[in-house]
């Protein structure tokens, strides 16, 4: 194969999407930065991002799917070459899943790519693996007699994952659950400004041509389905936000009034920061102290206060929580927020290669971390204040048992129940703690607690 027709086939979409795949699957890369950035790098049109984008994420969302289904053409896949097994899913999913591509698109990228990869005998194999998928479709696992192995292959999840689901939630809410992450995600946004109603604003979205509904997660949420809203007025003028609605949740917990002094102790990228800072008066001495232990990450939060007109509310400084404690005078804060480091398997519908990557010991090594953020911030809080405990994932380990724990070592602080008219009662623990699943309104899945200093 000469040069020329090389490099045009590197340019491809699906050669993108292949090595995309391999820095994901080898190098720990995350799919939506990576993506971000190829997309960029190579200047793709919108119809050829879009098409990478679907390709990206739907194989890592449906990799054991492929892999079972693919399993009947292929004797070894361990034995295969890592970007050999890539090219494979790339190629199936597409056949299978993207019905308006042709297939003869779809196989003659895959043999160039073969030839271009590795050499005329693999490209040889390849277009046969990939015929038989043309005549026979994939190996179906809806047959797969035993139900935790089915949910497993058909969703796409670990079976030791699946099995721990099922022990917390049934076998029934994992399914819903593990399913439902096959969905594509909805664009969240969030009214920052008390200038417009929220109806206003989706009347505003409509009439720019967006899909726009309320959320009914939150008071302040807006749902959107396609169009780019970092193109909209109300975005560039600092109206909206982009954050998921159930972390939307986590700012009005804290009830927080204008002259509070405020400790965002995780505070990147700054979307709850916003929100915290939003209730908060600049005249009135209100303000946050957002911590991030990097400086990009500061960034960020500075460049989104500023965006959404309250920089004037919010203090940045880089710190590691745990070191909090050394940093500010004792109870001197009104409020506390640790929005804490967690496994964010609430997160596998938007980053769908965390359920391939995360272990049972990452939950307990991760409930130490909190446990050590949450034991630095607690003598910082005013008695009275509330103490507000968050994250972005699933486990018992980083949610429940880190807050009672905590609670357990400090008699100080009391669990306050925390309400909403917007939240269906299954929402609830019985301790009064928020745990929202994805599958419950289609949002990341997240928990929420709070806690008062006696």
């Amino acid at each position: 194969m000469d040069n020329k027709l090389k490099n045009k086939i590197k340019d491809t979409v699906r050669y993108l999407a292949v090595d995309i795949l391999e820095s994901v699957e080898n190098e720990g890369a995350y799919s939506n930065l990576l993506l971000n950035k190829v997309i960029l790098s190579e200047k793709l049109s919108p119809k050829d991002a879009g098409l990478l984008t679907e390709i990206v994420y739907g194989v890592i969302q449906r990799k054991m799917t492929l892999d079972y289904g693919l399993s009947s053409y292929i004797k070894d896949p361990k034995k295969q070459l890592s970007w050999l097994n890539n090219l494979l899913r790339v190629s199936a999913y597409q056949m299978v899943y993207l019905t308006k591509i042709p297939d003869h698109a779809v196989l003659f990228d895959a043999v160039e790519i073969a030839k271009v990869k590795g050499h005329a005998g693999i490209a040889s194999y390849v277009n046969g693996v990939l015929r038989n998928v043309q005549r026979n479709g994939l190996r179906d696992w809806k047959t797969i007699s035993n139900a935790k192995k089915r949910i497993s292959v058909g969703a796409s999840m670990p079976k030791w994952l699946v099995a721990y689901f099922i022990e917390r939630i049934g076998i029934e809410e994992t399914e819903k659950m593990a399913f439902s992450l096959l969905e594509g995600p909805f664009v969240s946004l969030r009214l920052q400004s008390n200038e417009i109603s929220r109806e206003e604003a989706i009347g505003l979205l409509k009439a720019e041509g967006y899909d726009a509904v309320a959320s009914p997660v939150s008071h302040v949420g807006i749902r959107i389905h396609g169009g780019k809203i970092v193109d909209s007025p109300l975005f560039k003028d600092g109206m909206l936000t982009i954050q998921d609605e159930s972390s939307q949740l986590v700012a009005p917990v804290g009830e927080l009034e204008k002259d509070f002094l405020v400790l965002d102790s995780c505070a990147a990228p700054g979307g709850k920061t916003t929100h915290m800072a939003s209730y908060l008066s600049a005249s009135e001495n209100g303000k946050v102290i957002a911590l991030d232990m990097y400086e990009h990450k500061i960034s960020l939060i500075n460049q989104n206060a500023e965006r959404l007109h309250v920089s004037d509310r919010i203090e940045t400084h880089v710190l590691d929580a745990k070191e909090a404690v050394h940093a500010f005078a004792p109870e001197s804060f009104d409020v506390i927020y640790v929005d804490a480091p967690c496994s964010g398997l609430g997160l596998m519908r938007r980053k769908p290669e965390i359920k391939y990557v995360k272990n049972a010991q990452d939950f307990l090594d991760l409930h130490q971390e909190q446990l050590l953020i949450l034991d630095s911030v607690s003598s910082l809080l005013k008695k009275g204040g509330r103490l507000v405990y968050s994250t972005c994932t699933l486990t018992k380990e980083e949610n429940q048992m880190t807050v009672q724990t905590f609670i357990g070592n400090h008699a100080e602080f009391a669990i306050v129940p925390i309400h909403s008219d917007y939240l269906d009662k299954k929402s609830f623990t019985p301790e009064g703690f928020v745990q929202i699943y994805p599958h419950d309104y289609g949002t990341d899945g997240f928990f929420i607690s709070c806690m008062v200093k006696r």
